[in-house]
């Protein structure tokens, strides 16, 4: 099941059956392509499908009474988006393509099924779900009690360490295509002071960046500038059910 993005995602955290990447494979409807900008899904409109990204980066957000932008997540490749709305009947937040990306929409009520005959495969979601809210409830955290510096800090940390759980050889240089105002956006400061937040880690020689491509150079101390815990090193599925 190499072709399945999701099925490679949830591989790096348990060992799974040829009926469960089966399983998980025959969620995923037909590939869908968008371009860089464009809106995936608007916050208040139905909310029946989810969508296994399976190549570049979406975001979503909300709209302030003030026509400001919240992004609330960023969503890798392998991840599932739309996962929160599965909760409602309208959705919660936007999503919009960062990058030209591939996504693949999954039906929420084809959810049941997988959560009847593979237990494990529910409760492994379940338990992504509350590590992605773990994150989210740092970077809240991080928002109300952090300098500038230190949430610049902590987003570019929870990108790389989230890149690695599909890339374990992924170095310290990758691609960071936020521009700073998305940045901005995603720590609650404006696009002048991300600039100047940016320029002061590398000043530090924290990090270095060119264009798309971002370095860190010290991570240990970047990661203490932040206060930054991964959340995603070392998930515990020792308490699943077994596999049916």
């Amino acid at each position: 099941m190499a072709d399945s993005c999701l099925v490679e995602r949830l591989s790096h955290c348990l060992k799974l059956t040829s009926r469960e990447e089966t399983a998980l494979a025959q969620l995923e409807g037909p590939e869908r392509v968008y371009r860089r900008g464009a809106i995936i899904r608007r916050e208040h409109d139905r909310a029946q499908e989810l969508y296994v990204l399976n190549s570049g980066w979406l975001l979503s957000f909300v709209l302030l009474d003030d026509g400001s932008r919240q992004i609330l997540r960023l969503h890798l490749p392998g991840d599932m988006a739309g996962l929160s709305s599965a909760a409602f009947n309208e959705a919660t937040e936007s999503l919009m393509a960062l990058t030209d990306v591939r996504i693949s929409p999954v039906d929420k009520s084809a959810l049941n099924r997988l959560f009847v005959e593979h237990p494990r495969l529910g409760a492994l979601l379940f338990l992504i779900t509350q590590a992605e809210k773990v994150s989210l409830s740092d970077r809240l955290a991080s928002l109300g009690r952090t300098s500038a510096k230190a949430r610049v800090a902590a987003l570019i940390l929870d990108t790389v360490s989230r890149l690695r759980v599909m890339n374990a050889q992924l170095g310290n240089s990758f691609a960071f295509p936020l521009t700073q105002e998305e940045i901005g956006d995603a720590t609650g400061l404006t696009a002048v002071h991300v600039n100047r937040m940016i320029r002061a880690l590398v000043e530090d020689g924290l990090i270095a960046r060119q264009a798309n491509q971002l370095t860190i150079l010290e991570e240990d101390r970047l990661a203490e500038v932040a206060s930054y815990v991964n959340r995603y090193a070392a998930l515990d599925t020792d308490w699943l059910p077994p596999s049916t």
